[in-house]
């Protein structure tokens, strides 16, 4: 995590970012103002680094079931919102996904499912794609460094 960097002033147009750490910053730039989730390698550092922006309320959930319907009730509020998990954890929340994709929301709502392929801290690999269209969603798929940038 960078946290000895001054986020929010970096003036060059190109910054060293992971992965998790574009995420966050796509998702301070494009109005995100609520952010939760369910820590689990590897979405943790997306979360920790958005406590790093101003502007932007962070908390833990219990589970990855208790973090979407947080961030849906946020959203439904008309404030831009983000939730993170590891794959796994979509499993858990699967039920107010389908909700939501019927229900609707207002303020914007991203779900960051972070894969795991090759099995490196999770039980299991699965492809989350399948969920989004299971709930008849829109999903974005970053490819690259300079996706989350481009996606926002």
């Amino acid at each position: 995590m960078a946290t000895n960097l001054n986020l929010e002033s970096e003036t060059s147009p190109r910054v060293l970012l992971s992965g998790n750490e574009a995420v966050a910053r796509a998702a301070w730039e494009s109005g995100v103002r609520f952010a939760t989730g369910y820590p689990g390698t590897p979405s943790t550092e997306i979360l920790e680094t958005l406590t790093g922006y101003s502007g932007v309320h962070c908390e833990w959930a219990p589970n990855e079931k208790v973090a979407l319907e947080t961030a849906a009730g946020v959203s439904l509020a008309g404030v831009r919102s983000l939730v993170t998990m590891k794959h796994v954890g979509l499993n858990v929340a699967a039920d107010p996904l389908k909700t939501l994709a019927y229900t609707g929301i207002r303020g914007g709502l991203v779900l960051v499912t972070a894969d795991d392929p090759g099995l490196h801290s999770s039980q299991n690999e699965q492809d989350n794609r399948n969920y989004a269209r299971f709930a008849s969603c829109r999903s974005k798929w970053g490819f690259s460094a300079p996706s989350p940038g481009a996606m926002s």
